[in-house]
């Protein structure tokens, strides 16, 4: 397993693609993901286009669906939830489907839509993740960050190293760029305090000017949700 780490989607090669991406935006949305996928709701359809998003809902029976809308980390006017994985409850989710458009996170996920495999990865299904990796061994694997509007996060790239640290424990485990390495250092150097880490990370500064504190502790924590969200279709993800 030859493991890749990439920043942003805009930093990942044009012209190929790993037999697995792991995507990974912490603050917010695949959090989000993994949490509403847990809580119950049938599946997330991501976008880019909050205008694609609201075309391919109404194609939806209203009483079934969910829109969640995000820019700048606030709630898009209108749409049924922001990108807090703390709106996740069951009994809003359960059977339901969500359809999903925020800052980042969507877009790196439509950066690999068309790769073999593509997962949602956070610090809250980390070990999940890890799992799922073991256990299929693909040949080349991405951890793609999402950033900031094209920026480098310190709290996408913490995620990744928390991966990739479990990942060296296997033999076939090869390193691909040297992003990886940093990423590695960096959690360990953080791993025992990563919501203070979450918090000094610009977009968790951001956050917590929009009052979403609790947020910033929800996805700090590790290995709390034993789930692997999984493309199963362009955009949709669903639980393996």
């Amino acid at each position: 397993m030859e493991v890749f780490v990439y920043h942003t989607p805009e930093l990942t090669p044009a012209d190929t693609l790993p037999d697995c991406a792991v995507v990974i935006d912490v603050l917010r949305a695949t959090s989000t993901i993994a949490t509403a996928l847990k809580v119950g709701t049938c599946a997330v359809q991501t976008f880019s286009s909050l205008t694609d998003l609201v075309n391919a809902s109404q194609q939806w029976p209203a009483s079934q669906r969910l829109l969640a809308g995000e820019r700048g980390g606030a709630k898009v006017e209108g749409y049924d939830l922001g990108n807090s994985p703390l709106d996740c409850t069951p009994e809003l989710m359960a059977g339901k489907r969500l359809f999903l458009s925020t800052t980042n996170g969507t877009r790196a996920l439509q950066r690999v839509t068309e790769a073999k495999t593509v997962l949602a990865g956070a610090l809250i299904n980390r070990q999940a993740i890890v799992n799922y990796l073991l256990d299929h061994q693909p040949q080349t694997l991405w951890l793609l960050g999402s950033g900031w509007e094209g920026g480098y996060s310190l709290e996408d790239t913490v995620c990744a190293g928390a991966i990739a640290s479990l990942l060296t424990q296997t033999a076939s485990y090869q390193v691909g760029n040297d992003e990886v390495i940093a990423a590695i250092a960096l959690y360990q150097q953080w791993q025992d305090r990563l919501g203070e880490l979450l918090q000094q990370a610009s977009h968790g500064q951001r956050l917590l000017r929009l009052g979403c504190n609790q947020d910033l502790h929800y996805c700090a924590s590790l290995d709390i949700l034993d789930i692997v969200p999984m493309q199963m279709g362009p955009g949709l993800m669903m639980t393996f």
